[in-house]
């Protein structure tokens, strides 16, 4: 299918698209990481943690959606399929079984650092490409790097 209206040149629609794509893929799976991480910590403090996950999941999903629907936007489908996501992610893989409170605050700080460097990177990117599409970044890293530094300070 082909959108008849376009809101980018097609010069600068398909390096969007594909910039956009890589952050879909990271945060879908940051979303992932986070509900694995929510499900199984445990110890002292567990009850905080497990729903501070919850704000976090509740963040990434949202912007998960609105990466994805950019993509549409501009005129290309959007790839979050388990394989492809699995396949691409530039997240390490979450630990199976149960995880310290300590070892979760460590592991969603690395996955929230790894996910904005990502988004980082993406903006740099789109400042030639799309303004639009890199205002939408910009707001996305933002809320996470305040997730970021709520989740961090509690490893002190």
């Amino acid at each position: 299918m082909k959108f008849k209206r376009h809101v980018l040149p097609e010069d600068k629609a398909k390096p969007t698209s594909e910039e956009l794509q890589k952050n879909l893929i990271a945060l879908i799976d940051l979303s992932l990481t986070l509900k694995q991480a929510h499900w199984n910590v445990v110890g002292k403090n567990f009850r905080s943690i497990h729903l501070q996950l919850d704000e976090i999941i509740l963040t990434t999903r949202d912007a998960s959606d609105e990466v994805a629907e950019r993509i549409v936007m501009i005129g290309f489908s959007p790839d979050g399929r388990s394989s492809t996501v699995a396949k691409e992610t530039p997240l390490k893989s979450y630990d199976t079984g149960f995880v310290s409170v300590d070892g979760t605050i460590q592991a969603v700080a690395d996955a929230l650092q790894t996910t904005i460097g990502e988004l980082r990177e993406g903006i740099e990117k789109l400042d030639d490409l799309d303004l639009v599409s890199q205002d939408m970044l910009i707001a996305v890293s933002s809320a996470l790097e305040k997730h970021l530094w709520m989740i961090q300070a509690q490893e002190l």
